[in-house]
Formats: structure tokens, C-alpha cells, sequence
């Protein structure tokens, strides 16, 4: 059911109204595979929240609407919005070549910080990336699947590390030629705000974003393992000896996937951050519109995507999976409406829940900004996978 003021004591105040096309929804979600879902909708008839589904296998308690989750490839949105802060602040600019911040690597000189946002420079992702004849070419070793992937999710990677293995492969097209999503540019995006700032990512992340926001449900946790509480629970399928394993993986060393996607956050704070991010309360006007100017082909500008919304107009939004977790941030570019939402799921090798997970995602996205009218925002959503 969903929340009413009597039952979400832990909530913020709530305005809306009861929205059972919402909850419908959600819990059609559980029904198609999903352990649980948590949404959260601003728009003209206020804010709703509702959850359906487990927070944990073999209980009955649901998702909390507080709780904290692995957001994956959200957190290019926050990593590009440090990036372009520092661009305001005269420290990095933004058509300069990465080469000349970081030397250390040996980078095409046409590859410029634009160009790491936008996922146009070339680089190989290190969680794995297709040659042009679709040969797939696996990444680190953390990227591999079923148990290995299980016992070794503990183990440190230093985004140096990660780096260097993407640069030994050969680049996927000339720099600005054309689009390819690498986990490789933000981590790279990363090691120039430490090189600039003589700051971690964090610590800048906290000084520019978090603190200003007051995101205190919001985490860069870098190498710590631990989700804090309260969260639901992520978990890992695969097959040993013909038997099916499914395992808690709630806890991981998420450095395999740096600033690819390793932050945590709640669906609170992913609202408060879209708002005011597209509502220019942290990016100067002239650099917000270079965010939110799509590259042709994928339609990413700088850190978010930017897409028709079914019914007219458009949505800016990213959203990201990692084993088990999964978070949905969309807004009409004026903030007034927005989307969050977290996702507890069945991972595996096989990457089974992706479909579900585009339909769901497309349908919620219908219902919330187009009326429930008939549209496609497949393109918009990344499949629920272990690389972010």
C-alpha cells in the first residue's frame, strides 16, 4: 500500500496524494522479478512515496523509503557536476586536453575534459568494452562473472590501476569522432579533480555538492564496503556443481568501479540533487546548458542524458545498476517534477534482470511524465548490471 502521513513517520513532510497508479506500478515491478522497489515523485500534486516488495529475502519488512542504495552510474552526474564546478572556478577547462592535468598517462592530446563527460574520447572501459566486429573484450578482473566475481569483491583497486588497464587496449574510435560509454572517462574525470584540487574526490564532493545540498543520506565511499543503515538488500546469482547460489553482496569493495559508479545515496537526496542541479542552484547558467546539450548520437550531454519525455518535451536523467542495487533519477529541466527511485534485485552473469528493468523503467517514466501515454524512454535507462 502506499505510505500515508500515519506510517512514514521517518519521512519529510508529505504533501500528496494517494497515487494508486503508482503503486501499481511498483509492485508490478516485484511481480516481474524485482526484491523491491522504493519510488519517490515530486510534481504539481506534491510529493509521493511508496515501496513494495522486501527489503530482504525471506522477510516480509519493505523496502525502507529512507533507505541507502548503490545508485552505480548516478554518480557521473554528481562526478560532472564537480568537474564543471571547478571549470566556474578557473581550475580546469573544460576544452583543454586531459594530457595536460594528467601527464602521467600518456593521453592522446586530443582528448579533451569535454570529451571525458560526454564519453566521446575513445577510451576503453575497463569494465569491459566490444570491438567494431562485436567481439566482446573482457576488462579487470573484477568484471568477471559468477563466483569469481563473488569471492574477489573485497579486493582494492586503486583508479590509477584501472586506467593503465584501459589505456593498453587499443582506443575504441578517434577522439570526438564519435560515442561510446567508458567507465574509463570518469575515473579519469576523477583523478583530475585530485590532481587540480590536491583533494580527493570526495573531499571536493562534500566541499561543492553534499554540504551546500545538505545530502547527509549521500556517500563517495571510495574503498568502504558497508551501505549504511537502513538499506534493502543486493544480492549475486550463479551456479556451482549445477546448483544455483544466491548471495548477499549488499556488502562490496565497489574501488573496482571507482567513480563509474560507486556511490551511495537515497532517493531523498537523489531528488534534492536533480532539482536543484537543473534548477542552477550549482552550476553557472552558460555551463548548466553545456551540461544539458546532447551529443547527437546518444543523447549525453555532459554526465546526464537528455530525452524526449513521452507527451512532449524533455527529461534530463541518469540512472545506473551495480550487482544488486539499482537507482532512477529523471527531471523536467525547470526541476519542477522528478523521479527517483531504488531498486533490490537478483543479479547474475546473464544480466536477466535487464529487461524487466527497461520496461519497468519506460513505463514509470510514461506514467509520471506523460500522462501515462505511450513513449519510449528505453534509451534513457542503463540495464541493471555489474559494471555500473
Amino acid at each position: 500500500m502506499s505510505l500515508t502521513r500515519t506510517d512514514q513517520d521517518e519521512l519529510t513532510p508529505w504533501t500528496g496524494q494517494d497515487r494508486p497508479e503508482l503503486q501499481k506500478l511498483i509492485q508490478e515491478m516485484v511481480d516481474s522479478g524485482f526484491v523491491g522497489v522504493t519510488l519517490r515523485v515530486h510534481d504539481e500534486r506534491g510529493e509521493w512515496v511508496g515501496s513494495a516488495g522486501v527489503r530482504e529475502l525471506g522477510q516480509s519488512e519493505k523496502p525502507p523509503a529512507d533507505g541507502h542504495f548503490r545508485i552505480g552510474s548516478v554518480t557521473k552526474t554528481f562526478t560532472a557536476t564537480v568537474v564543471l564546478q571547478l571549470v566556474a572556478e578557473g581550475k580546469i577547462g573544460l576544452d583543454t586536453p586531459v594530457d595536460d592535468y594528467l601527464p602521467e598517462f600518456g593521453l592522446d592530446r586530443r582528448i579533451t575534459v569535454r570529451m571525458l563527460l560526454q564519453h566521446t574520447s575513445g577510451v576503453f572501459n575497463f569494465t569491459g568494452d566490444y570491438d567494431p566486429d562485436g567481439t566482446y573484450v573482457p576488462g579487470i578482473p573484477a568484471t568477471t562473472t559468477g563466483k569469481e566475481w563473488v569471492e574477489g569483491r573485497f579486493k582494492t583497486y586503486r583508479p590509477e590501476e584501472l586506467v593503465r588497464l584501459a589505456l593498453s587496449k587499443p582506443a575504441r574510435f578517434e577522439p570526438g569522432t564519435d560515442w561510446s560509454y567508458s567507465n574509463t572517462n570518469y575515473v579519469l574525470a576523477r583523478l583530475l579533480v585530485e590532481k587540480v584540487t590536491g583533494r580527493s574526490l570526495g573531499e571536493e564532493m562534500q566541499r561543492l555538492v553534499l554540504g551546500p545540498l545538505g545530502l547527509s543520506g549521500t556517500v563517495a565511499p571510495d574503498t568502504s564496503t558497508d551501505v549504511p543503515a537502513p538499506h534493502a538488500h543486493a544480492y549475486y546469482r550463479y551456479e556451482e556443481d549445477g546448483q544455483e547460489k544466491v548471495v548477499d553482496v549488499t556488502r562490496q569493495n565497489p574501488s573496482w568501479i571507482s567513480t563509474g559508479g560507486d556511490m551511495i545515496s537515497t532517493t531523498q537526496d537523489l531528488h534534492t540533487f536533480i532539482s536543484a542541479l537543473v534548477g542552477g542552484r550549482l552550476l553557472p547558467a552558460e555551463l548548466l546548458a553545456e551540461m544539458c546539450t546532447p551529443e547527437p548520437k546518444a543523447g549525453y550531454g555532459l554526465g546526464v542524458f537528455v530525452q524526449d519525455a513521452p507527451g512532449g518535451g524533455t527529461v534530463i536523467t541518469h540512472n545506473g545498476g551495480i550487482t544488486g542495487h539499482a537507482g532512477l533519477m529523471y527531471s523536467t529541466p525547470d526541476g519542477g517534477k522528478t523521479l527517483t527511485a531504488s531498486l533490490n534485485y537478483v543479479d547474475d552473469a546473464a544480466l536477466s534482470m535487464g529487461e524487466a528493468f527497461q520496461k519497468a523503467t519506460q513505463r514509470l517514466v510514461e506514467e509520471v511524465f506523460g500522462g501515462g501515454q505511450a513513449g519510449s524512454a528505453d534509451e534513457a535507462a542503463e540495464p541493471a548490471q555489474p559494471a555500473g
